[in-house]
């Protein structure tokens, strides 16, 4: 069985080598998906009998290790010095640094990295992390699965 929740945040970026207009300061309102597989549990009398996952503990982890990160701030490729001083400049700026540029792509990638662990089997119901799918915009995401 497979659970998906979703939660949306807005952050800025920029590609900065990009030959069209993503390569100026910008931001996106992003959806993020999280996709979980595993047994539906059948534990007489917990709360989550009959779920994979609770949806409230899905959004939870994916908050506290994520959306609340990522959320109004400026994601940033450590390797883009100009834009990187300029955020340094500014005083009590959100910025996060990034090993990668911020592509859709990257930031799947990345999304996905800090939560695989996060979702753990619980209930011995062989839950796992099957899929983060990042929107960028409602017609443009990427896919980064197990």
């Amino acid at each position: 069985m497979q659970i998906t929740r979703r939660l949306e945040f807005d952050a800025g970026h920029r590609i900065p080598n990009h030959n069209s207009q993503c390569k100026h300061l910008h931001g996106h309102r992003y959806t993020i998906e999280i996709t979980l597989s595993g047994e539906v549990i059948t534990t007489e009398g917990v709360s989550e009998q009959g779920m994979v996952m609770d949806f409230s503990d899905v959004k939870r982890i994916a908050k506290e290790r994520v959306v609340d990160a990522w959320d109004h701030a400026f994601l940033v490729y450590r390797g883009d010095k100009v834009v990187l001083d300029f955020l340094n400049s500014l005083p009590g700026h959100k910025t996060v640094v990034l090993e990668v540029i911020p592509t859709a792509e990257n930031l799947a990638q990345v999304a996905f990295g800090l939560l695989q662990d996060a979702y753990r089997d619980t209930y011995g119901n062989h839950l796992q992390l099957e899929r983060v799918r990042l929107y960028e915009t409602p017609n443009n995401w990427a896919d980064h699965t197990r």
